[in-house]
């Protein structure tokens, strides 16, 4: 946790900077997205807040979204889901930024075919951007930790 909050500050420092928030969407990250940047102090003053997506009733039942509402031809733990969730998130809880990070932590892959090890990050506000990693590691733990700094050193870059 430590070698993430120090890049949660930086974000919070530029969000403030910029009078901007973020909303969060995650899955294989578990919350540390959230946990890092809830660290810092102050930082009531740019997080909206997030949820932890990582099942399909999570979604339907937090977030609203229904077959019909989710764009077809998409699916979890992919670039375009990313980009969806980060805007979903963004709209739900005014953010002027929506962050979600979406994957496959292991030690096994998921039903998508994706290996443990495998994320997605979109980023939804007045810029979009999304990028995957692959780890090549079945380390959950590991993953989960990798796939956090991941997302928040892609947020902060698109934050510069």
């Amino acid at each position: 946790m430590q070698t993430l909050i120090p890049i949660a500050a930086r974000i919070g420092a530029r969000l403030v900077e910029r009078g901007e928030s973020v909303a969060v969407s995650e899955s294989s990250s578990g919350g540390l997205v959230s946990a890092a940047l809830l660290a810092v102090p102050g930082a009531s003053v740019w997080y909206q807040g997030a949820s932890v997506t990582y099942t399909p009733n999570v979604a339907r039942g937090l977030l609203g979204l229904t077959r019909e509402t989710m764009p077809p031809g998409i699916r979890s733990s992919s670039e375009p889901y990313a980009l969806f969730m980060a805007g979903v998130i963004a709209a739900k809880l005014r953010g002027t930024w929506g962050l979600c990070e979406t994957g496959a932590a292991g030690p096994t892959g998921n039903p998508y075919g994706d290996a443990a090890g495998h994320t997605c990050v979109g980023i939804v506000g007045p810029v979009e951007a999304s990028f995957t990693l692959e780890t090549g590691d079945s380390d959950r733990l590991a993953n989960m930790f990798a796939f956090a700094r991941f997302a928040l050193e892609r947020f902060e870059a698109v934050l510069a």
